[in-house]
């Protein structure tokens, strides 16, 4: 009976105690979900005022060889069989607004070792001009030079003026080079312009109006752009003039101004069209080496790309990428002087075709083709194009491109390709003076020249890129 009774004040005791612990957690558990709440509130402000003030950054470092040759019409050679190059790009990003972003590249670009120095140059300065050796670059005080890709404020708006038009401005150093299609072969997203026809570096403006919503088709939009290529005004402490002044010999502002209108883009099909003007266009008139104002030039382009031709089809169809591009150039001389060595108006097309699809013996590795032709009078804004041996998009004749990239993980790939020129007249690389001047090779050959005929570049390359 005694232990009875003690068993049960035993078992009351216990169960009350209990009862206290589970009432006494309750509460505290009710506490830490109130203090958790809070610190998560704190926690998204911090994130918030992040997001606004962190600047982001990111970098592509690319190692290549790339072994080029140039063959003349009279059959000459010129060689580099290992052309080593280091190409490191930073990338920053910034939000001070919720609606603005501020964005940039560094760029580093040159080959292993010393270049060869010029004599007119340096060797009567800086102790004979030794002081740009390698060797001793980075320990010496030197002038300094850092190179800005780009640097440009983008503003996105909405509604705009009510219409329910979204819409985006931006101003400063634009990505205007590794434009659409010619982005692929560099396995690159594409920027801004149609690069069949630009791909230089350009400080201008943008205004993009978002028609999607307004029209009802898939990805319309329209976007005017205005550029400065070349600035006339005079450097301070100059030693003729004023400081800035817009009195720099025969040598205008050089204006380019286009309009980018893409139709339609749903994910598979994208078609965009351009249409651009350049004003003052620069080249040189005689030998005297100075160059000078020429006259203007309109150029158009629309291309295609299809994304994906197969659905279901094949591995190979349903990956690939296929795409056709056609444009042209009209030049317009000033009063009394010559443009690509005439005086009248001068018009050339080019065609560029190409595509690209899943390697079928290895994975995550893409194959890729491309060709494009140019006519006589052909000229293009794509002096900025990554080829050592000269824009293949800026040829008067053939170019054929092959390419094979590798994703070896996430941050590294592997690229091979073989890129050949073949020119049907001079002047491709040339500005929009008497170097500009199309000679087919026969006609070059009379007149006492030896142009390059064919030009060829094999690049492999590692990248980087975090």
């Amino acid at each position: 009976m005694k232990k009875s009774l003690v068993y049960a004040l035993m078992l009351l005791f216990s169960t009350s105690a209990l009862q206290a612990h589970d009432t006494i957690c309750d509460k505290d558990i009710q506490k830490l979900k109130k203090e958790i709440k809070k610190l998560k509130k704190e926690l998204i402000k911090v994130k918030k005022h992040d997001a606004k003030d962190n600047l982001k950054l990111s970098a592509d470092h690319r190692t290549a060889m790339d072994r080029i040759e140039y063959k003349s019409a009279s059959g000459k050679k010129y060689k580099n069989n290992a052309l080593l190059s280091n190409r490191f790009w930073i990338d920053l990003a910034y939000r001070p607004l919720s609606n603005t972003i501020f964005r940039a590249k560094l760029s580093y670009y040159k080959a292993y070792g010393a270049t060869p120095l010029s004599p007119a140059t340096h060797m009567p300065q800086r102790a004979m001009g030794y002081d740009k050796f390698d060797w001793v670059i980075n320990e010496n005080l030197t002038d300094g030079e850092l190179r800005v890709r780009e640097a440009y404020w983008l503003y996105y708006g909405k509604d705009l003026f009510g219409t329910g038009i979204d819409w985006t401005a931006s101003l400063g150093r634009r990505p205007s080079t590794n434009g659409f299609l010619v982005s692929m072969r560099d396995d690159d997203k594409p920027n801004s312009p149609l690069g069949h026809t630009i791909n230089m570096e350009f400080d201008g403006a943008s205004f993009k109006l978002d028609l999607e919503k307004l029209s009802d088709i898939n990805g319309m939009y329209i976007k005017a752009c205005y550029g400065r290529g070349v600035s006339n005004a005079k450097a301070r402490f100059s030693r003729d003039g004023a400081d800035y002044s817009k009195e720099f010999g025969a040598l205008k502002d050089v204006d380019l101004a286009g309009f980018i209108f893409v139709p339609y883009n749903d994910g598979q099909y994208e078609v965009m069209s351009t249409y651009y003007r350049g004003w003052n266009l620069p080249g040189f008139l005689d030998n005297s080496g100075d160059l000078k104002s020429l006259g203007s030039i309109e150029g158009a382009g629309v291309s295609l790309l299809i994304d994906s031709v197969g659905n279901g089809i094949n591995a190979t169809l349903d990956s690939m990428k296929l795409f056709a591009s056609i444009a042209y150039s009209k030049t317009h001389p000033d009063s009394g002087k010559a443009m690509l060595g005439s005086g009248s108006d001068k018009s050339g097309t080019s065609y560029y075709v190409g595509a690209n699809w899943d390697c079928l013996f290895v994975d995550d590795a893409r194959v890729g083709v491309e060709y494009n032709h140019g006519s006589k009078y052909w000229r293009s804004f794509t002096y900025g194009e990554d080829t050592l041996i000269g824009s293949k998009l800026a040829a008067r004749g053939d170019a054929y491109e092959i390419f094979w990239t590798m994703q070896i993980n996430k941050a590294f790939s592997f690229q091979a390709r073989w890129t050949k020129i073949a020119y049907d007249y001079t002047g491709s690389q040339g500005f929009f003076g008497m170097s500009g001047t199309p000679m087919s090779m026969t006609q070059a050959q009379k007149a006492g020249l030896d142009p390059i005929k064919d030009a060829q570049d094999i690049r492999l390359y590692l990248r980087y890129r975090y």
